[in-house]
């Protein structure tokens, strides 16, 4: 049996109820499909919105506990005083990208608003699911920034299972 700690974060369960979504709204898709030969308008739209948010809310998760992607080698080669400022500067790199992300998602957002655009397939308002995308890049900052203190601090996760 494992002994890691579930991961009752709000993103990871937003990254649940997406995953959910999706399988819901497809399952449901392809059964009308089969049975009535017509498909629900709506799946599409919803699918992409949901996917968009897993996505998201996965990488906030995946953020919290040192588990994205990315080159190692340079980390097991230096001294462990030069560690501290390469852990630093993947930080920085991943905010000044995600401080982007949530500066111009945010502009849009609001222009989504004020214009009173309406989503192609049901008309819902567009403002509706860009507002996400700001949002969902704070929170990868956040939990970024936990990360870099657990680092730096020297805590480690016994989550972490990655191999390098």
């Amino acid at each position: 049996m494992s002994t890691r700690r579930p991961k009752f974060r709000p993103e990871a369960w937003l990254a649940t109820l997406a995953l959910i979504a999706i399988c819901l709204i497809s399952l449901g898709n392809v059964i009308v499909r089969y049975a009535t030969d017509a498909s629900f308008a709506f799946t599409e739209e919803f699918s992409v919105f949901f996917l968009v948010l897993l996505t998201f809310s996965g990488a906030a998760v995946a953020a919290r506990h040192n588990q994205h992607i990315r080159i190692e080698l340079i980390e097991h080669h230096l001294p462990k005083g030069m560690l501290k400022v390469v852990y630093i500067l993947q930080w920085l790199a991943g905010i000044t990208v995600l401080g982007i992300t949530a500066w111009y998602g945010s502009v849009f957002a609001l222009e989504e608003y004020q214009w009173e655009s309406l989503s192609p397939g049901l008309g819902l308002p567009n403002w509706i699911y860009v507002v996400w995308l700001p949002l969902m890049a704070i929170a990868i900052m956040v939990r970024m920034t936990q990360n870099l203190i657990d680092r730096l601090s020297g805590k480690s996760h016994e989550e972490v299972g990655h191999e390098s």
